[in-house]
């Protein structure tokens, strides 16, 4: 039985919209590549991804039946949920206000367990599949056109047949 875990971070003050495209870098990848991809991304909301990461691993960690490596961990599932939004008002020219919406998310990380590889040696009796047929002598070099030459070849047997008539 694989284990499974997960980790959870609310009200993370970033959209739902800008974690979820930090999120799509690290969905399927083992859990040392995505802490790597994590390390170097160019957005802030990364080191909060970062750390719900690494809180799900320990998490796998603490687990029964945790098979104690590490490196067959991997994100099987994460997204960003939005959270309540803080409105504001900001003041505007004329006597008006507008409002700014400072919007939260929560940041869920799951990690799995790979299933270990059981290899399975090959029946001897079972048919092998056909061979495909020999190449043929042109290379498979597409056939020449009915009529001689083509392009360039064409042009110059023309220029040499016009030059020849007018001698």
């Amino acid at each position: 039985m694989a284990v499974q875990a997960q980790a959870t971070a609310k009200y993370i003050r970033t959209s739902a919209q800008k974690a979820g495209l930090v999120l799509d870098l690290i969905r399927g990848r083992d859990v040392n590549t995505a802490l790597a991809t994590l390390r170097f991304a160019r957005k802030g909301v990364a080191r909060d991804i970062e750390k719900v990461l690494r809180s799900a691993i320990a998490n796998a960690q603490l687990k029964e039946g945790f098979g104690g490596d590490v490196d067959r961990l991997f994100v099987a599932a994460c997204y960003a949920n939005q959270g309540p939004s803080q409105k504001r008002i900001r003041p505007a020219p004329m006597g008006r206000a507008f409002r700014v919406v400072k919007r939260t998310a929560h940041l869920t990380v799951e990690v799995s367990e790979r299933p270990s590889r059981v290899s399975v040696a090959p029946d001897e009796a079972a048919p092998k599949r056909a061979r495909r047929a020999p190449a043929t002598k042109t290379g498979g070099a597409a056939p020449a056109k009915k009529g001689g030459a083509t392009g360039s070849t064409a042009r110059k047997r023309s220029r040499a047949k016009t030059a020849a008539a007018k001698e």
